[in-house]
């Protein structure tokens, strides 16, 4: 395999796990110190080996064994078992899946995908996104790493006197990671104006909050949001980081750090370990490792942000599992959010629902479970995974390419999916039954949350 050139210099790849289907991993995108925000590299030295996956941000499973916490089993064993995974600070690296016919002059669309994991943990090369089928179907894959818990999302008043604001670095991580993108995705035969962003979770949240920021502009042309897209009071964005001072500063004083030098140098497991116990010390800490408004790339909270309809006019795929961590609330947000596209006469808007019960345990369509599904690794899973899997899997991965594409997921062979209108509310029904569209039962959904346990990192 020879290297290729891009504006940062030459790089070489290596075969994907997918036939026919080059992958380049480990790809440092920027640089940053501890509560520092990213500079994005722009050139290197020699060939750049982007032969393997790059150091993941520590997290909390960092300093420990995940395998015997017993209420981190369920996820470590569907999507880590088996793997090694390298943790550092210097974790600001992406994954770029092509063609391995592709020029810089193809023009292909580009899917760029960010992780979830509540802010706190994950990365971009677990089992469920290890070689994407997207490049089979015409479409460049992008996965990416970024900071999480405090080392993304920790704020002070003297990192803030330092720099004119503080928090949210994973956000500003990740939207380095797009400029990357835009300046060197075109030598990898991608089209830098038809950059999708898609995320799970945590993640669609992230994505949830590009769309709102007025620094993103021009970055991506369509989003898709899974398990934790659109808009409630629930998961709006309220917080300025001068209200997470309080907490920022409990954990310095925890880690017996007396100035911002000491807990700059402070070792990782330290600064850890004093989150973990702050976080838990208080009820309102829960959401302490989430976005905030900064006054730069956030300026106005999610709600507000749509009400006004000041949100970005881009096509939007947005949906949910049947058995999610809150089925009702992330079913409507949805749907909702898409409603309210074809109210502010925005760009058409499509929902999905989830029902597909894995096969393999009695958990039916968990959080996390569609993600098999949309890219296409059902074999690199454990589960006893039946034809009708697979089949769903390349319908599911077939619409999210077209939409990548087009910005309408539907194409010939696959049942037509119409977008949400004030006239036509009806979802498309993914799983048990047939894809379909259709409407989806509230009640039962209340009562899937009531009743069940759910399963969620």
């Amino acid at each position: 395999m020879q290297p290729i050139t891009i504006p940062c210099g030459q790089i070489l790849g290596t075969k994907g796990k997918v036939s026919g289907v080059i992958a380049y991993k480990g790809i440092r995108y920027a640089t940053a110190g501890r509560f520092e925000y990213p500079v994005e590299v722009t050139s290197w030295e020699g060939v750049y080996e982007a032969t393997e996956y790059g150091n993941c941000c520590y997290q909390p499973r960092s300093f420990y064994d995940e395998e015997q916490v017993v209420e981190k089993a369920f996820y470590y064993n569907e999507f880590r078992k088996g793997e090694t995974y390298t943790y550092s600070e210097d974790c600001l690296f992406l994954n770029i899946w092509v063609p391995e016919n592709a020029t810089k002059d193809s023009k292909l669309p580009v899917l760029f995908y960010i992780h979830g994991g509540g802010f706190t943990g994950g990365c971009g090369h677990e089992k469920h996104f290890d070689g994407p089928i997207w490049p089979k179907k015409g479409v460049i894959a992008v996965t990416i790493n970024y900071r999480l818990g405090p080392l993304g999302f920790l704020c002070l008043p003297e990192l803030a006197e330092r720099d004119g604001h503080t928090g949210n670095y994973g956000l500003y991580d990740q939207m380095m990671a797009m400029q990357w993108v835009q300046h060197n995705i075109e030598a990898f035969g991608g089209d830098p104006s038809q950059v999708t962003i898609m995320g799970q979770s945590a993640g669609a949240m992230s994505v949830q909050q590009h769309c709102i920021s007025p620094l993103t502009d021009g970055l991506f042309s369509k989003a898709v949001l899974s398990s934790g897209g659109g808009v409630s009071p629930m998961f709006n964005t309220k917080n300025t980081y001068e209200d997470l001072y309080e907490f920022g500063q409990q954990v310095e004083k925890e880690a017996g750090c007396n100035t911002l030098e000491e807990f700059l140098s402070l070792e990782p497991e330290k600064l850890f370990a004093a989150w973990q116990i702050v976080k838990k010390s208080d009820r309102k800490y829960a959401m302490v490792a989430a976005p905030c408004l900064d006054g730069r790339l956030l300026v106005k909270g999610a709600m507000d942000v749509a009400k006004a309809g000041e949100q970005k006019n881009i096509p939007y795929m947005l949906g949910s599992t049947s058995q999610d961590v809150a089925p009702p609330f992330f079913f409507s947000m949805a749907r909702k959010w898409c409603l309210r596209q074809d109210r502010q006469h925005k760009q058409p808007s499509f929902c999905w629902f989830f029902d597909r019960k894995l096969p393999g345990d009695e958990n039916g369509a968990w959080h996390s479970s569609d993600l098999w599904y949309w890219f296409g690794t059902l074999k690199n899973g454990w589960r006893p995974f039946e034809q009708k899997d697979y089949e769903l899997s390349d319908a599911m991965s077939s619409y999210l390419c077209q939409f990548v594409k087009t910005g309408n997921p539907n194409q010939e062979g696959l049942p037509t999916w119409q977008p949400i209108t004030e006239s036509q509310k009806h979802v498309l029904r993914i799983g048990e039954g047939k894809i379909r569209m259709g409407s989806v039962n509230m009640a039962k959904l209340f009562i899937t949350m009531l009743t069940n346990k759910a399963v969620g990192e």
